[in-house]
């Protein structure tokens, strides 16, 4: 009898000791929630930052064809390289080596048909402070049909359009959530302001 009644007081020290323990239940608890609340930290600042470049990444591409689309005479080189440097520096403080933009004119026929007269990308290289010209993507390139890719409310015939095209390559300053880097990119268009159209590189002849 006694041999129970030792066991059954010992049972009831062990019940108490083991409710008036909580570090171990509080460990487990930290354990469970930290890598939630760390997923959803880093996933806000990583987010939020994705956010505001997408943002500067759709300003670039209006700021482009907006003033390319004021030009009132024929457009040389530095011309083009002076818009994609004011343009691109938008991008700050975020790394402007990762943009590519592109401009276009696009001349719309009678039978509102949409084709490339001429376009031009850049890009700015790492440790310079002015935007290098370069070769178009093959879908931009001159005589190119795009009219599939004009919204219908722009397709006038007779008219020109100034296009911009602008993508960024995204990478989480920390990965935590976004492991890769994700491609940002936008589009505007713009009707040439004082001219009926944009000259460049002799194209058109005339408007």
């Amino acid at each position: 009898m006694q041999a129970i009644v030792k066991i059954l007081q010992a049972g009831r020290i062990s019940a108490g000791k083991f409710r008036a323990d909580n570090e171990a239940l509080a460990a487990t608890e930290f354990a469970v929630i930290v890598p939630v609340m760390l997923v959803m930290f880093f996933g806000t600042v990583e987010l939020s930052s994705a956010v505001a470049v997408d943002r500067k990444v759709t300003l670039i591409a209006r700021t482009l064809s907006d003033l390319t689309s004021q030009s009132s005479g024929t457009l040389t080189n530095t011309n083009l390289q002076n818009t994609f440097t004011a343009s691109m520096s938008i991008i700050t403080p975020y790394d402007n080596t990762l943009v590519n933009g592109t401009i276009a004119q696009i001349y719309i026929d009678a039978n509102s048909i949409a084709k490339i007269q001429w376009s031009k990308s850049a890009v700015i290289a790492s440790g310079a402070t002015q935007a290098s010209l370069t070769a178009p993507p093959p879908t931009l390139t001159a005589n190119t049909t795009v009219t599939s890719m004009i919204p219908s409310t722009l397709l006038i015939p007779s008219t020109y359009l100034i296009f911009s095209q602008v993508s960024y390559i995204y990478t989480a300053p920390v990965k935590y959530v976004l492991k890769t880097g994700v491609t940002l990119s936008d589009v505007s268009y713009t009707r040439p302001r004082q001219v009926t159209c944009v000259v460049y590189g002799g194209v058109p002849a005339s408007c």
